[in-house]
């Protein structure tokens, strides 16, 4: 989380949103062997939980049922040169938005694993064109043997620590020109966001 709270917010249904539009983020948590970290795609429950899983070999899964961890989601970023400002004479900066999210871990039962998988197929193949793909399609001994390599987790979120750092402590004319020099680079989402991210 950044430090200025220029920078914060406390707009939940913005943070659920991110979950749902980004769908995929970074486990990380202290285990024995040091801190790790893993990635994997995310559903949030939208009543204060993230579900995700993990491959059963990976070195974090043993370790997080009943222990604390915290999922970051990033958003857009990129590079916001000084030609974008008025006044030169200034440094660099990357705007950028980051979501962390800290809580409790347990590991979910094999039904709720399933429904998990289920949910996230589904809202996942809705997003593509074309006849969705159905997990119907898998064959028991496929879809079996996906159980035997996975675990399922529900983190329970107790701190959300949200960053929209998104050159706020600029004039709105430097905002403009920063979301342009943006656009011209080929960052179209987070320009958007530069635009109309309330100051």
């Amino acid at each position: 989380m950044h430090p200025n709270p220029l920078y914060r917010s406390d707009d939940r249904a913005l943070m659920e949103s991110l979950i749902d539009e980004i769908g995929f983020g970074m486990v990380f948590a202290a285990t024995p062997d040091g801190p790790r970290v893993a990635h994997t795609p995310l559903l949030s429950t939208g009543d204060g939980a993230v579900q995700f899983h993990l491959a059963r070999g990976n070195a974090l899964a043993r370790h997080l049922a009943g222990g604390d961890a915290l999922i970051v989601v990033n958003g857009p970023d990129a590079y916001v040169s000084p030609r974008w400002y008025a006044n030169r004479d200034t440094v660099p900066t990357w705007d950028y938005i980051a979501l962390e999210l800290e809580g409790r871990v347990r590991r979910m039962a094999d039904e709720g694993l399933e429904a998990f998988l289920h949910a996230a197929i589904a809202k996942h193949e809705a997003r593509l064109a074309g006849e969705p793909w159905r997990a119907e399609e898998s064959s028991e001994k496929v879809w079996a043997g996906l159980f035997r390599g996975i675990i399922g987790f529900e983190l329970e979120v107790l701190a959300w620590r949200p960053t929209l750092k998104l050159s706020q402590n600029k004039s709105a004319a430097e905002r403009d020109r920063i979301a342009e020099g943006l656009d011209t680079a080929g960052h179209s989402a987070l320009a958007h966001l530069v635009r109309n991210i309330a100051v």
